[in-house]
């Protein structure tokens, strides 16, 4: 089992918030098993998420950039995501 976490900054927690909820189907679709989002108790904009997957290439392809831009672009992400993965 394989876990990405990504941090960025969003310009509006519940615009972001409602965007991501609504990708969840395609999420599922493109293997994601479980996620979850913590948002910086101190930094309302700075969001992390955490997405499992069952294989290091399935993380790897969630990720890519075409997906990413994808995805943030009516998010209201404002910044570019750090990205690293950790085995379960």
């Amino acid at each position: 089992m394989v876990r990405v976490f990504l941090r960025h900054e969003v310009a509006d927690y519940s615009v972001w918030r409602s965007q991501y909820d609504t990708f969840d189907a395609e999420r599922r679709a493109m293997g994601v098993v479980n996620d979850n989002v913590f948002r910086n108790a101190e930094d309302e904009h700075e969001i992390t998420v955490t997405h499992d997957f069952e294989t290091l290439a399935a993380a790897e392809r969630f990720v890519s950039p075409r997906h990413l831009r994808e995805a943030k672009s009516p998010s209201g992400v404002s910044s570019e995501p750090s990205i690293w993965f950790a085995e379960l």
